[in-house]
């Protein structure tokens, strides 16, 4: 999934989007793409293939979700101490710092995998890396907004978007498929067998990880520029905290704000019930319920395949929701994200054995949720945010997603262990029906841009 668009967020300014200072000195190509790259490789592996490792080493798909879906709440609630972030050094000193630890972490990660009691060691890394990651993107957006003019930012706009979901498919597509590989061929393990064998090969997946980690930190320490303060960025801990409670006053005032919130945090709702039960899906034995995929064929399905379609469905819907308008779309595009999920019921129903198949079935969900998704973000952008604290407010806004996000992945590996994939996909149909009625009544006050 594609949570860039929830960086924004990083700074507490009063909308401004960046300053004008002096052109920067090296080239925004040399650190831009590896920047939200490298934020996103660290996003991705924390919170969507940590899932399948857990899986894989025997656990069960409600804890698997669960420990899973729990590294979300950093990334959700950055808002709350991203102007920490702003009062101290330099945002490249953070950057360097983050990166460098995480390479470390997710090194420490793989040794962990040898010792007694390895799981638990492993998920207070997992806590402690997600802390780190998000202040990352904390810190990577505020390079990119004080250290570009606002005329440069929107120049690299695309490049920046694009830039962050090579991320997923590098971790969800090759890192997954790389760990069944080296099972298979490396180890000689049995692929349909999941206990403590799969030690081996994401060990090497981690160990991996954090080396590319470690040269972006070390090319970013020559390429990325220090990025100035952010303009109204507050002087101590005291005004940071004003600034912050100033900022949830003005919010909770907007007109219709609960009808807002609602939105943001229901209209994806059977998304993140869907969201770490698909890949489980696509892996459970077929006596099971499952369709019996290996890691090979789970990267190549869901990290290529489905990102792919994921990112075309994107810039379709970007352009449709341009021709068309918000306000006119935004009941259509509540369908295009919710609807399609029928397919993961009718694979369920039917369990087809066919590649083209199954790659077809994930490729029409994630490509109708890229094409319906973009309605919620410009929704948030143009009319939960507008006002004293627009970047805030946004932030705020894809908080509640995330926590939605959170909350349904937390129990979506219990309630389809108790109802099977059947029901449960049954279940995440009628999941539907309050993000068609938030989408229904979300109020528009502001005029679109």
């Amino acid at each position: 999934m594609n949570t860039k668009a929830a960086t924004p967020g990083a700074l507490p300014g009063n909308g401004t989007t960046g300053t004008t200072g002096a052109a920067p000195r090296v080239s925004p190509l040399l650190w831009v793409p590896t920047g939200y790259f490298t934020m996103a490789l660290a996003y991705v592996m924390l919170t969507s293939v940590t899932a399948i490792m857990f899986k894989n080493l025997g656990m069960d798909n409600g804890k698997a979700a669960e420990y899973a879906s729990y590294l979300i709440l950093a990334y959700t609630i950055k808002p709350l101490f991203a102007p920490f972030v702003e009062m101290y050094r330099t945002k490249k000193f953070f950057v360097l710092c983050a990166q460098l630890t995480i390479g470390v972490g997710f090194g420490l990660v793989a040794l962990a995998m040898s010792l007694p009691g390895y799981m638990a060691i492993m998920v207070g890394l997992f806590i402690l890396l997600s802390f780190i990651g998000a202040t990352q993107d904390i810190a990577c957006d505020g390079v990119y907004v004080t250290a570009l003019d606002t005329r440069t930012q929107s120049l690299y706009c695309g490049i920046q978007s694009l830039s962050w979901n090579v991320g997923p498919i590098v971790a969800s597509g090759g890192m997954v498929y790389l760990s069944g590989w080296l099972h298979v061929n490396v180890f000689g393990h049995d692929p349909k067998v999941f206990g403590e064998a799969w030690i081996d090969s994401w060990r090497i997946v981690f160990f991996i990880v954090a080396g590319i980690t470690l040269v972006m930190s070390a090319w970013h320490l020559r390429t990325m520029p220090e990025g100035s303060r952010a303009e109204n960025a507050p002087a101590s801990i005291g005004q940071a905290l004003t600034i912050l409670w100033d900022s949830f006053v003005t919010f909770f005032q907007k007109r219709d704000v609960w009808l807002m919130v609602g939105f943001a945090f229901l209209f994806r709702l059977s998304i993140g019930l869907l969201e770490k039960i698909g890949p489980f899906f696509m892996v459970d034995p077929v006596a099971k319920g499952g369709l019996g995929l290996s890691n090979e064929l789970l990267g190549i399905v869901y990290g290529t395949y489905g990102l792919v379609a994921v990112l075309v469905g994107s810039l379709l819907g970007g352009f449709f929701v341009a021709k068309r308008g918000l306000k006119p779309t935004l009941f259509l595009l509540c369908c295009a994200v919710n609807i399609p999920n029928v397919t993961f019921l009718l694979m369920a129903m039917y369990q087809p054995t066919s590649l083209v198949a199954i790659s077809a079935g994930v490729a029409i969900e994630k490509f109708f949720y890229g094409f319906g998704s973009v309605g919620f973000m410009i929704y948030l952008m143009q009319q939960l945010a507008p006002g004293k604290y627009s970047t805030t407010h946004y932030a705020f806004g894809t908080g509640l997603m995330g926590l939605c996000m959170m909350v349904t992945g937390a129990v979506s590996g219990h309630l389809q262990e108790w109802m099977g994939y059947v029901n449960y996909f049954w279940f995440v149909m009628a999941a539907t029906i309050p993000s068609f009625l938030v989408t229904w009544f979300a109020p528009f006050h502001h005029k679109e841009a």
